[in-house]
């Protein structure tokens, strides 16, 4: 049976035990990978593969060999409890084969697991699970994980008291990080916060959020934004060291300056206009683009946004000669005057 949404949550968190399997497919093999870990945790305990419940059989193994599924199904092991066969990346090609092992599972057997990259409607995978009474097909799609998911994170990390600010920068956060590195940030957080019993907060999010190379570019945006004109320099020069191309500064910057030329417009103010910005921004990020929002006036914003697509134009000119950081730079450093002459 096809099973989403919250159905396919619970499902993963309590399996059913005497159920005959469970596809799980998606574009993403990181997704996949950590439901199917979920799945198979939950389903056969802390302990099942060290006690040897757990059967992995790769797909190119299954088709040299495919009495190797069958026996997996009925074998009995010397431990008591539920048991899995794990069949990996797994294709149509094998459907016919797994198809005939779920019509002959019979109580007792091994529950059957099988991961697998993108299916179609008409995959005949697909088809053999979705048709099945007792077997569950699960689409994991790029969707980015909801509250209740990231609460699941929280509670098995061990965080129970978390402010709802710092849900809200985790809800953001889980929009532009992978599942994986959501996770790993998640448990970062655990740690930081051993043996605190105060709840956690954005600035705690802020201090265990992956660093990027984005964190890097937005110091001299802020530094511009806030006509801190003195330290554009030391910090362009930093920027330039470690690689960062004069195009894709000028693209942020940009960027930024819609962001905040957009919040400036909000009828709700410049808060409510932050807090709309897409991707999300988060933690103390968000504080201070909303201060440089309401320093900035919308006049002002638009004599920025037209400064900055001149010069993204002038650096894609087959004409142009001067050294392109350098045009960057002059362009930002006059950013920043403008930002102390308006405010």
């Amino acid at each position: 049976m096809k099973v989403s949404g919250r159905d396919a949550t619970r499902h993963f968190a309590n399996p059913d035990a005497s159920a005959t399997g469970t596809l799980i497919f998606g574009p993403d093999p990181m997704r996949v990978a950590l439901k199917r870990q979920e799945l198979i945790a939950n389903l056969i305990g802390p302990d099942g593969e060290d006690e040897m419940r757990l059967t992995r059989i790769p797909a190119a193994t299954l088709r040299k060999d495919p009495a190797l599924l069958d026996a997996a199904l009925k074998e009995r092991g010397f431990f008591p409890g539920p048991r899995a066969a794990f069949v990996e990346e797994a294709t149509d090609a094998l459907a016919p084969l797994i198809a005939a092992a779920l019509k002959d599972w019979q109580p007792g057997d091994a529950q059957l697991i099988v991961t697998a990259s993108k299916l179609n409607a008409r995959s005949a995978l697909r088809k053999a699970f979705e048709a099945h009474k007792t077997a569950f097909a699960i689409g994991i799609y790029n969707d980015p994980p909801g509250r209740d998911e990231i609460a699941d994170m929280l509670r098995k990390a061990g965080l129970k008291e978390v402010d709802p600010a710092a849900t809200a920068d985790l809800t953001a956060l889980a929009q532009i990080l992978d599942p994986g590195d959501l996770r790993q940030t998640v448990e970062k957080l655990a740690l930081y916060k051993l043996d605190d019993r105060t709840p956690v907060t954005h600035d705690d999010i802020a201090a265990c959020a992956p660093a990027t190379t984005e964190a890097a570019v937005d110091d001299v945006l802020n530094i511009v934004a806030e006509a801190r004109t003195a330290e554009i320099g030391p910090v362009m020069q930093k920027l330039e060291g470690q690689g960062i191309a004069p195009t894709t500064l000028c693209i942020n910057a940009t960027r930024h300056f819609r962001t905040l030329h957009s919040a400036a417009c909000d009828p709700g103010g410049p808060s409510a206009g932050i807090a709309r910005a897409r991707p999300p921004i988060y933690g103390p990020r968000r504080d201070r683009m909303v201060r440089q929002a309401q320093s900035w006036d919308v006049p002002g914003l638009e004599i920025a946004l037209t400064m900055l697509t001149d010069t993204d134009l002038q650096l894609r000119s087959a004409a142009q000669r001067a050294p392109q950081m350098a045009l960057v730079e002059r362009t930002l450093i006059r950013l920043a005057m403008l930002a102390a002459a308006r405010r």
